[in-house]
């Protein structure tokens, strides 16, 4: 078995590579002619800035194309030897369909391992680069929050503003504190000219209070104040869940999603996250399965136009219930995980189906 294992995984490696660099390429060099003019006036057009882009921007589009070549790779694969009648034969030594799965497991899961570092490590890091830029589907997420706009965050029911602040986002600076209370009615005023981050409190300096009952102005130098208050860092106050590793994303949860977008958001994209590492082990588990419908070697086409729809109705599903997971319409987990399962549990029952009969 072992050396069919190699065998079924070589051929499956091979043909996604190929597949793979040459989707990205294709996508890439249609990126190039598109934006060209933009990414060489960054460098006084030096060809350099050509070479800098499409570093940066090779793992956001080598991220979107790993499980759907995977899945083109095992079609592939598995129409080849089921045209030759080897997979006849791989099925009359009585090896099913689970163990083919098992066989190719270690490369799916190779694969899942390739493409959660591409979106957690990869992408994370050109994205401040290519936000900076503007260039393309960048242009809409320039970004200048925290180097000359204002930061904007909420503690319980007081609103908070900030002119600007350090990288770390311990030191601000021009800050004003609307407290409310439960009715949402502003009852003060505090006007600090900085607030630096201590021990989990912030300690506000050159300070100046007013009241809605118009009562004088308090002015004080210093203050402590405790709210649940901790802006973002500078880099990552887009709140884009796409373009945050695991780590941020989670460090974003603990912080309330800091006002930018909903503490579910965050969640969902969590759960998205740790799904890319078993993402191309469901694109084994949807071709699998149809080779042992086809087995006989007969609509092998019918077979591969199957396998690319179920992928594409895997993909669209997945972003469907993504966007109602952002919304707040289905639990976080549930938004992440159901399309898997669904399209898991489809294929597993056309597997058993086959084996039962």
């Amino acid at each position: 078995m072992w050396i069919i294992a190699w065998l079924l995984t070589k051929m499956l490696l091979m043909r996604f590579i190929v597949i793979f660099l040459g989707i990205t390429a294709f996508v890439l060099t249609l990126d190039l002619i598109t934006y060209a003019d933009d990414i060489l006036k960054l460098n006084d057009e030096s060809l350099n800035s050509l070479t800098t882009y499409v570093a940066l921007r090779s793992p956001g589009i080598m991220s979107q194309f790993v499980s759907i070549s995977v899945l083109i790779a095992a079609l592939l694969m598995l129409t080849e030897i089921s045209r030759h009648s080897e997979l006849v034969a791989i099925w009359s030594t009585g090896i099913s369909q689970f163990r083919v799965i098992f066989a190719l497991l270690p490369v799916a899961c190779a694969l899942g391992l390739v493409h959660f570092l591409l979106v957690d490590r990869a992408v994370p890091m050109a994205a401040p680069q290519l936000n900076e830029w503007g260039i393309g589907d960048y242009s809409e997420k320039q970004l200048s929050v925290g180097a000359g706009d204002p930061i904007w965050m909420r503690a319980g029911d007081d609103i908070l503003r900030a002119a600007k602040s350090n990288k770390q986002a311990t030191e601000l600076e021009d800050v004003t504190i609307f407290r409310r209370d439960k009715q949402g009615i502003v009852t003060e005023e505090i006007v600090a000219k900085k607030a630096v981050l201590a021990s989990g409190r912030w300690i506000l300096t050159d300070i100046a209070i007013f009241y809605r009952s118009n009562d004088p102005p308090m002015r004080i130098p210093s203050l402590i104040y405790s709210g649940p208050l901790k802006p973002a860092a500078a880099g990552t106050r887009s709140g884009d869940p796409v373009e945050m590793s695991l780590s941020t994303i989670s460090y974003f949860i603990t912080n309330s999603g800091f006002g930018i977008r909903p503490v579910h958001v965050y969640r969902t994209w969590r759960h998205k996250r740790l799904g890319t590492l078993i993402s191309s082990v469901l694109m084994i588990l949807i071709a699998v399965p149809l080779a042992g419908r086809f087995q006989r070697g007969g609509g092998l086409g019918l077979m591969f136009a199957t396998g690319i729809a179920m992928g594409f109705g895997f993909f669209i599903f997945e972003g469907i219930s993504l966007t109602m997971g952002e919304l707040g319409i289905l639990p976080p987990w549930f938004a992440a995980w159901a399309p898997m399962l669904v399209f898991a549990t489809a294929a597993s029952a056309v597997a058993f189906k086959h084996e039962s009969l």
